[in-house]
Protein backbone atom coordinates (compact mmCIF):
# COMPACT_ATOMS: atom_id res chain seq x y z
CA UNK A 1 0.00 0.00 0.00
CA UNK A 2 1.49 3.64 -0.73
CA UNK A 3 2.09 5.94 2.38
CA UNK A 4 0.78 9.22 1.93
CA UNK A 5 2.66 12.09 3.83
CA UNK A 6 0.63 14.38 5.58
CA UNK A 7 2.04 17.71 6.81
CA UNK A 8 1.07 20.11 9.26
CA UNK A 9 -0.57 22.58 9.22
CA UNK A 10 2.55 25.29 9.33
CA UNK A 11 4.37 22.58 6.72
CA UNK A 12 0.76 23.37 4.41
CA UNK A 13 1.07 27.01 4.98
CA UNK A 14 4.60 27.27 3.81
CA UNK A 15 4.37 25.11 0.57
CA UNK A 16 1.26 27.61 -0.31
CA UNK A 17 3.81 30.58 -0.07
CA UNK A 18 6.66 29.32 -1.99
CA UNK A 19 4.53 28.03 -4.78
CA UNK A 20 0.82 30.98 -4.68
CA UNK A 21 1.55 33.97 -6.04
CA UNK A 22 2.55 36.82 -3.79
CA UNK A 23 -0.75 38.77 -3.63
CA UNK A 24 -1.98 35.45 -2.62
CA UNK A 25 -0.10 35.17 0.73
CA UNK A 26 -1.55 38.36 2.14
CA UNK A 27 -2.58 37.32 5.31
CA UNK A 28 -6.45 38.38 6.04
CA UNK A 29 -6.80 37.60 9.58
CA UNK A 30 -4.43 40.51 10.11
CA UNK A 31 -6.89 42.58 9.10
CA UNK A 32 -9.49 43.75 12.07
CA UNK A 33 -12.63 44.96 12.24
CA UNK A 34 -11.66 48.39 13.82
CA UNK A 35 -9.44 48.90 10.56
CA UNK A 36 -12.91 48.61 8.73
CA UNK A 37 -15.03 50.91 11.18
CA UNK A 38 -12.22 53.79 10.67
CA UNK A 39 -12.43 53.12 6.97
CA UNK A 40 -16.04 53.17 6.90
CA UNK A 41 -15.82 56.34 9.26
CA UNK A 42 -13.21 58.35 7.29
CA UNK A 43 -15.32 57.91 3.77
CA UNK A 44 -18.52 58.62 5.22
CA UNK A 45 -17.62 61.90 7.40
CA UNK A 46 -14.53 62.78 4.67
CA UNK A 47 -11.67 63.42 7.22
CA UNK A 48 -9.49 62.29 10.12
CA UNK A 49 -10.49 64.42 12.61
CA UNK A 50 -14.73 64.16 12.44
CA UNK A 51 -14.33 60.23 12.25
CA UNK A 52 -12.20 60.06 15.49
CA UNK A 53 -14.92 62.35 16.71
CA UNK A 54 -17.93 60.02 15.57
CA UNK A 55 -16.33 57.09 16.92
CA UNK A 56 -14.84 58.92 20.59
CA UNK A 57 -11.32 58.08 19.87
CA UNK A 58 -8.52 60.32 19.20
CA UNK A 59 -7.06 61.37 15.95
CA UNK A 60 -3.92 59.14 15.60
CA UNK A 61 -6.32 56.01 16.51
CA UNK A 62 -8.06 56.86 13.48
CA UNK A 63 -4.61 57.79 11.44
CA UNK A 64 -2.55 54.43 12.75
CA UNK A 65 -5.90 52.37 11.76
CA UNK A 66 -6.36 53.51 8.21
CA UNK A 67 -2.35 53.88 7.81
CA UNK A 68 -1.82 49.76 9.57
CA UNK A 69 -4.90 49.11 7.13
CA UNK A 70 -3.48 50.46 3.56
CA UNK A 71 0.35 48.70 4.86
CA UNK A 72 -1.51 45.17 4.79
CA UNK A 73 -3.54 45.65 1.60
CA UNK A 74 -0.40 47.42 -0.19
CA UNK A 75 -2.53 50.26 -1.85
CA UNK A 76 -3.36 53.60 -0.71
CA UNK A 77 -7.24 54.03 0.23
CA UNK A 78 -7.24 58.10 0.37
CA UNK A 79 -5.40 60.44 -0.49
CA UNK A 80 -4.74 63.53 1.99
CA UNK A 81 -4.92 66.97 1.41
CA UNK A 82 -6.04 70.23 3.61
CA UNK A 83 -9.98 69.62 2.58
CA UNK A 84 -9.82 66.40 4.39
CA UNK A 85 -9.67 62.79 3.13
CA UNK A 86 -10.53 61.61 -0.39
CA UNK A 87 -11.18 57.67 -1.47
CA UNK A 88 -8.43 56.37 -4.24
CA UNK A 89 -10.41 54.25 -7.30
CA UNK A 90 -9.13 51.09 -5.26
CA UNK A 91 -10.17 52.45 -1.90
CA UNK A 92 -14.01 53.06 -3.20
CA UNK A 93 -13.81 49.22 -4.50
CA UNK A 94 -12.50 48.75 -1.23
CA UNK A 95 -14.98 50.49 0.86
CA UNK A 96 -17.92 48.60 -1.30
CA UNK A 97 -16.46 45.24 0.80
CA UNK A 98 -16.34 47.27 3.98
CA UNK A 99 -20.57 47.91 3.50
CA UNK A 100 -20.82 44.71 2.57
CA UNK A 101 -18.87 42.93 5.47
CA UNK A 102 -20.72 45.15 7.96
CA UNK A 103 -23.76 43.85 6.22
CA UNK A 104 -22.60 40.52 7.16
CA UNK A 105 -21.53 41.48 10.60
CA UNK A 106 -25.27 42.71 11.25
CA UNK A 107 -26.93 39.67 9.70
CA UNK A 108 -24.56 37.55 12.05
CA UNK A 109 -25.95 39.10 15.20
CA UNK A 110 -29.38 39.67 14.02
CA UNK A 111 -29.34 35.10 13.86
CA UNK A 112 -27.87 34.93 16.88
CA UNK A 113 -30.74 37.25 18.32
CA UNK A 114 -33.20 34.77 16.16
CA UNK A 115 -31.56 32.06 18.33
CA UNK A 116 -31.82 33.47 21.85
CA UNK A 117 -35.58 34.42 21.30
CA UNK A 118 -35.02 37.70 21.55
CA UNK A 119 -36.89 38.76 17.85
CA UNK A 120 -40.11 37.39 19.82
CA UNK A 121 -42.09 35.77 22.55
CA UNK A 122 -43.65 37.52 25.02
CA UNK A 123 -42.77 38.82 28.78
CA UNK A 124 -45.82 38.29 31.11
CA UNK A 125 -45.91 41.25 34.18
CA UNK A 126 -47.81 41.75 37.36
CA UNK A 127 -47.98 44.91 38.45
CA UNK A 128 -49.57 47.79 40.39
CA UNK A 129 -51.74 50.37 38.84
CA UNK A 130 -49.29 52.80 39.78
CA UNK A 131 -46.42 51.15 38.12
CA UNK A 132 -47.88 50.47 34.46
CA UNK A 133 -48.80 53.95 34.90
CA UNK A 134 -45.80 55.76 35.79
CA UNK A 135 -42.96 53.20 35.54
CA UNK A 136 -43.42 50.65 32.76
CA UNK A 137 -44.43 52.31 29.63
CA UNK A 138 -40.39 54.31 29.66
CA UNK A 139 -38.99 50.80 30.15
CA UNK A 140 -41.03 48.75 27.69
CA UNK A 141 -40.45 51.97 24.90
CA UNK A 142 -36.51 50.89 25.37
CA UNK A 143 -36.89 47.53 25.04
CA UNK A 144 -38.83 47.94 21.96
CA UNK A 145 -35.86 50.53 20.54
CA UNK A 146 -34.00 47.52 20.58
CA UNK A 147 -36.10 44.61 20.30
CA UNK A 148 -39.54 45.68 18.59
CA UNK A 149 -41.49 42.19 18.67
CA UNK A 150 -41.13 41.22 21.70
CA UNK A 151 -44.55 41.26 23.08
CA UNK A 152 -45.76 42.62 26.60
CA UNK A 153 -48.80 41.28 29.02
CA UNK A 154 -49.77 43.26 31.86
CA UNK A 155 -51.83 42.12 34.73
CA UNK A 156 -52.63 44.88 37.11
CA UNK A 157 -53.23 43.56 40.38
CA UNK A 158 -53.71 45.18 43.96
CA UNK A 159 -52.34 42.85 46.89
CA UNK A 160 -48.64 41.27 47.97
CA UNK A 161 -50.31 37.91 47.56
CA UNK A 162 -52.18 38.31 44.29
CA UNK A 163 -48.40 39.24 42.86
CA UNK A 164 -47.27 36.01 44.64
CA UNK A 165 -49.89 33.52 44.05
CA UNK A 166 -49.78 34.86 39.94
CA UNK A 167 -45.95 34.17 39.80
CA UNK A 168 -45.90 30.62 41.74
CA UNK A 169 -48.16 29.61 39.74
CA UNK A 170 -47.13 30.55 36.27
CA UNK A 171 -49.41 32.63 35.39
CA UNK A 172 -46.90 35.86 34.95
CA UNK A 173 -42.91 35.71 34.04
CA UNK A 174 -42.33 38.85 36.23
CA UNK A 175 -43.52 41.05 38.92
CA UNK A 176 -42.75 44.66 38.75
CA UNK A 177 -43.88 46.01 41.93
CA UNK A 178 -43.11 46.16 45.52
CA UNK A 179 -40.21 43.79 46.00
CA UNK A 180 -41.37 40.10 47.24
CA UNK A 181 -39.33 38.35 50.32
CA UNK A 182 -38.91 34.64 49.93
CA UNK A 183 -36.54 32.22 49.63
CA UNK A 184 -38.20 30.96 46.03
CA UNK A 185 -37.76 35.05 44.69
CA UNK A 186 -35.26 36.44 43.21
CA UNK A 187 -35.60 40.44 43.53
CA UNK A 188 -33.81 43.05 41.53
CA UNK A 189 -34.35 46.39 43.26
CA UNK A 190 -35.29 49.54 40.69
CA UNK A 191 -36.06 52.33 42.67
CA UNK A 192 -38.26 53.30 45.84
CA UNK A 193 -40.79 55.12 45.94
CA UNK A 194 -41.27 57.82 48.92
CA UNK A 195 -44.46 58.16 50.55
CA UNK A 196 -45.40 61.50 50.89
CA UNK A 197 -48.43 63.68 52.04
CA UNK A 198 -51.94 65.69 50.16
CA UNK A 199 -53.41 68.12 51.61
CA UNK A 200 -56.23 70.06 51.01
CA UNK A 201 -56.16 74.00 49.46
CA UNK A 202 -58.28 75.20 52.49
CA UNK A 203 -55.76 73.91 55.08
CA UNK A 204 -52.75 76.65 54.66
CA UNK A 205 -49.82 75.21 55.65
CA UNK A 206 -47.06 77.24 55.23
CA UNK A 207 -44.41 74.78 54.98
CA UNK A 208 -44.00 71.28 52.48
CA UNK A 209 -42.77 69.71 55.57
CA UNK A 210 -45.33 68.00 57.55
CA UNK A 211 -44.58 68.18 61.39
CA UNK A 212 -45.84 65.28 63.67
CA UNK A 213 -48.14 67.91 65.25
CA UNK A 214 -50.18 68.42 61.67
CA UNK A 215 -50.87 64.91 61.47
CA UNK A 216 -52.91 64.86 65.03
CA UNK A 217 -54.72 67.79 63.71
CA UNK A 218 -56.50 66.46 60.73
CA UNK A 219 -58.41 63.67 59.47
CA UNK A 220 -55.46 61.13 58.18
CA UNK A 221 -56.36 59.03 54.71
CA UNK A 222 -54.78 56.11 53.96
CA UNK A 223 -54.63 52.80 51.33
CA UNK A 224 -56.72 50.03 52.43
CA UNK A 225 -54.36 47.30 50.57
CA UNK A 226 -51.98 45.28 52.37
CA UNK A 227 -48.51 46.59 51.64
CA UNK A 228 -48.89 50.08 51.73
CA UNK A 229 -51.50 50.21 55.02
CA UNK A 230 -49.01 47.81 56.87
CA UNK A 231 -46.05 49.68 55.94
CA UNK A 232 -47.71 53.30 56.64
CA UNK A 233 -49.18 51.64 60.02
CA UNK A 234 -45.78 50.45 61.23
CA UNK A 235 -44.80 54.35 60.79
CA UNK A 236 -47.22 55.72 62.54
CA UNK A 237 -46.80 53.24 65.65
CA UNK A 238 -43.38 54.76 66.01
CA UNK A 239 -45.05 57.97 66.65
CA UNK A 240 -45.40 59.28 70.78
CA UNK A 241 -48.91 58.24 71.19
CA UNK A 242 -51.32 56.75 68.99
CA UNK A 243 -52.33 58.16 65.84
CA UNK A 244 -55.70 56.81 64.38
CA UNK A 245 -56.51 57.10 60.46
CA UNK A 246 -60.00 58.51 59.41
CA UNK A 247 -60.45 56.90 56.26
CA UNK A 248 -59.38 53.93 54.82
CA UNK A 249 -59.74 53.76 50.76
CA UNK A 250 -59.14 51.06 47.96
CA UNK A 251 -58.37 53.87 44.97
CA UNK A 252 -55.64 55.94 44.59
CA UNK A 253 -57.75 58.22 42.96
CA UNK A 254 -60.70 57.96 45.30
CA UNK A 255 -58.28 59.35 48.11
CA UNK A 256 -56.67 62.58 46.12
CA UNK A 257 -60.74 63.10 45.39
CA UNK A 258 -61.47 63.13 48.90
CA UNK A 259 -58.40 65.61 49.76
CA UNK A 260 -59.62 67.99 46.98
CA UNK A 261 -62.75 68.04 49.44
CA UNK A 262 -61.04 68.64 52.28
CA UNK A 263 -61.77 65.79 53.95
CA UNK A 264 -58.36 65.29 55.09
CA UNK A 265 -54.67 64.86 54.66
CA UNK A 266 -53.51 61.16 52.07
CA UNK A 267 -50.93 59.39 52.91
CA UNK A 268 -50.05 58.09 50.43
CA UNK A 269 -46.70 57.38 47.39
CA UNK A 270 -45.18 59.59 45.19
CA UNK A 271 -46.31 57.56 42.41
CA UNK A 272 -49.89 56.53 43.65
CA UNK A 273 -50.61 60.10 44.22
CA UNK A 274 -50.10 61.03 40.17
CA UNK A 275 -51.35 62.77 38.75
CA UNK A 276 -51.73 64.85 41.64
CA UNK A 277 -55.40 67.34 41.24
CA UNK A 278 -55.16 70.91 40.76
CA UNK A 279 -55.44 72.91 44.56
CA UNK A 280 -54.10 69.93 46.27
CA UNK A 281 -50.42 70.38 48.07
CA UNK A 282 -47.48 67.93 48.37
CA UNK A 283 -46.00 67.85 51.57
CA UNK A 284 -43.08 65.73 53.21
CA UNK A 285 -44.04 63.46 56.23
CA UNK A 286 -42.18 63.98 59.13
CA UNK A 287 -40.70 60.72 58.96
CA UNK A 288 -38.75 58.62 56.71
CA UNK A 289 -40.99 56.30 54.58
CA UNK A 290 -40.75 54.10 51.00
CA UNK A 291 -41.55 51.22 49.34
CA UNK A 292 -38.93 49.59 47.77
CA UNK A 293 -40.28 48.85 44.11
CA UNK A 294 -38.23 46.30 41.90
CA UNK A 295 -38.53 42.73 39.13
CA UNK A 296 -38.90 39.82 41.40
CA UNK A 297 -38.60 36.36 39.82
CA UNK A 298 -38.99 32.60 40.20
CA UNK A 299 -35.33 32.13 41.49
CA UNK A 300 -35.27 28.09 39.86
CA UNK A 301 -37.46 28.64 36.75
CA UNK A 302 -36.22 28.99 33.50
CA UNK A 303 -36.50 32.41 31.89
CA UNK A 304 -36.15 33.29 28.46
CA UNK A 305 -34.49 35.85 26.79
CA UNK A 306 -36.65 37.99 26.29
CA UNK A 307 -37.17 38.38 30.11
CA UNK A 308 -33.31 38.88 30.30
CA UNK A 309 -33.92 41.61 27.48
CA UNK A 310 -36.68 43.49 29.37
CA UNK A 311 -34.59 43.45 32.87
CA UNK A 312 -31.81 45.18 30.84
CA UNK A 313 -34.50 47.60 29.64
CA UNK A 314 -36.05 47.78 33.29
CA UNK A 315 -32.64 48.60 35.06
CA UNK A 316 -31.65 51.15 32.61
CA UNK A 317 -34.62 53.14 33.03
CA UNK A 318 -34.04 53.04 36.92
CA UNK A 319 -30.43 53.96 36.62
CA UNK A 320 -31.15 56.95 33.97
CA UNK A 321 -33.99 57.94 36.66
CA UNK A 322 -31.37 57.65 39.91
CA UNK A 323 -28.85 59.70 37.97
CA UNK A 324 -31.47 62.36 37.01
CA UNK A 325 -32.46 62.56 40.96
CA UNK A 326 -28.45 63.56 41.62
Amino acid sequence: MQEIDICSIDECDSLLATSLPLVNTMNIWKLKLSQLRALLAVAKYGNFSEAALQLDVTQSTISHAIATLEDELGVVLFLRGRHGAQLTPVGERILNHAQQIKGLLESMMLAADDERGLKGGTVRIATFRSIATHVLPEAIARLHQLYPTIQISLIELDELYQLRQALNQGQVDICVAEMLNGDEFEAIHILDDDYIALLPPQYGLRDAQLTKEDLYKYPLITSSHDSCSGRMRDCLKELDKPLEVTYRIRHDSSMASMVQQGLGIALMTELSAKPVPEGVRVCRLPFPASRPIGATLLKDALHSPAIYAFLDALREMGEFSAAQAI
